[in-house]
């Protein structure tokens, strides 16, 4: 295929470029070596996921030798000093897989940050403190339910930071959080503003969807502020090109358009496509926010 699936203007010269093609063969012909600032990117899990165009169920050995294959195309495009952010999940009762793939990734890379994303979580009223202000008990975000007298929902993903040798620098404040207590401002002399590192808990939930097939048509996506989150953390000003190796549905694509970077995402099914391709639209109409 010599034509990308689509070419999308984002405003300020840069550009979404989406590829109908596989992700290590597309790495390999589209991109030059060191090339990309950022890979975020969230593959299958294994899972018996009903993906439209791909089998989710593996054997566990060919599966991490797939994603070893991978993870050898993001090494060639990978630049010095970039991040390759890879979220992952895995069963209750599979814990492992999550590592076991972090561990294959590991033989090419420096295992950096590890992140977990919460999409679920229960606050005590008086564990969050009296300066919360809470009237009673919080649950926020989504989860699956588990039927189980075993297992406990499972509530929260990986998201793992590799580098090249660990020692890339990151703008830890562009996703930071005001201090709870003022007081720390005038305390740590470091801080110089009020704000703090976010740390690696960082909580996002899915936004509540009317129509599945109509909102969210793909079994297994991510908020675009996780990918958003990503970029930023890394630093938005070295950051001159982002790439997914399986941008789905597009929610790294919108995160790039919100980032203003050039983006570029590899799909094996043409209906994810569209539907990307139509959300990277949207994001850059008129009002949207920068």
């Amino acid at each position: 295929m010599d034509r990308p699936f689509a070419r999308l203007p984002t405003g300020r010269g840069r550009t979404v470029t989406l590829w109908h093609e596989d992700a290590v063969e597309g790495m390999a012909g589209r991109l030059g070596r060191r090339r990309a600032d950022v890979v975020v990117t969230s593959p299958p899990y294994n899972l018996g996921v009903p993906y439209r165009s791909y089998a989710d169920s593996r054997p566990r050995a060919q599966y991490l030798a797939w994603l070893g294959s991978v993870a050898a195309a993001v090494d060639r495009v990978l630049a010095r000093n970039g991040s390759f952010f890879l979220n992952i999940g895995g069963r209750p009762k599979d814990p492992w897989l999550p590592w076991d793939v972090a561990r294959e990734v590991g033989r090419r890379f420096v295992l950096q940050n590890v992140v977990h994303w919460v999409k679920s979580i229960a606050i005590d009223r008086g564990s969050a403190g009296r300066a919360a202000a809470l009237e009673g008990d919080l649950a926020l975000g989504h989860y699956k339910p588990l039927v189980s007298d075993r297992y406990l929902h499972g509530a929260h993903e990986y998201v793992f930071q590799f580098t090249r040798r660990g020692d890339v620098r990151l703008d830890r404040l562009a996703i930071g959080v005001p201090y709870q207590d003022k007081s720390n401002v005038d305390r740590w002399q470091r801080a110089g503003t009020d704000k703090r590192c976010r740390g690696n808990t960082w909580f996002l939930p899915y936004s509540t969807i009317r129509e599945r097939a109509r909102d969210r048509p793909h079994p297994a996506t991510f908020p675009p502020e996780l990918p958003e989150w990503c970029l930023r953390l890394h630093g938005l000003g070295r950051v001159r090109l982002a790439v997914d190796p399986f941008v789905g549905i597009g929610a790294s694509a919108v995160a790039a358009v919100r980032c203003g970077v050039d983006f570029v995402g590899f799909e094996l099914d043409a209906e994810y496509l569209r539907v990307a391709a139509t959300r990277v639209r949207a994001e850059r109409r008129p009002g949207r926010p920068a």
